[in-house]
């Protein structure tokens, strides 16, 4: 299987099998970070260099985690358009499952703030959201 996660921030092979279970296991695992801003007044107040760096951070974290549990892993930092990241990466990347990660009560939900509600529609593509809590 090959699984693309969609991340505002660092997460590690136990989230993933909470949400998707076995089929982590033997999972090819492609972690994108959109270089979005926490909040719409970031975003008008802060240049993209925070923001891509914050990205990069979180995609390395992930990767080398699931790493350390075994999962092969890859990453890379996206678009600030959650959706744009998605599309970018399915060119070269044939994801069989999307799992868009999100924090309960977070201002950045990827879900709905990036226009994703109907992400499985828009990308042919089965996709599982994941809320981690803060």
């Amino acid at each position: 299987m090959k699984l693309l996660v969609v991340t505002p921030e660092p997460v590690d092979a136990g989230m993933l099998r909470e949400a998707m279970g076995d089929d982590v296991r033997g999972a090819e695992v492609l972690v994108i970070s959109p270089a979005t801003n926490r909040s719409k007044m970031a975003f008008w107040v802060s240049d993209s260099d925070e923001a891509i760096a914050e990205a990069e951070q979180a995609q390395q974290e992930s990767v080398e985690r699931l790493e350390e549990a075994g999962v092969d892993a890859a990453g890379d930092t996206g678009d600030s358009e959650p959706a744009v990241a998605i599309e970018d990466a399915l060119a070269t990347f044939r994801a069989d499952r999307i799992v868009l990660v999100s924090h309960a009560g977070s201002e950045l939900d990827y879900r709905e703030d990036a226009g994703l509600a109907d992400a499985e529609a828009r990308f042919g593509v089965p996709v599982t959201h994941l809320e981690i809590g803060r």
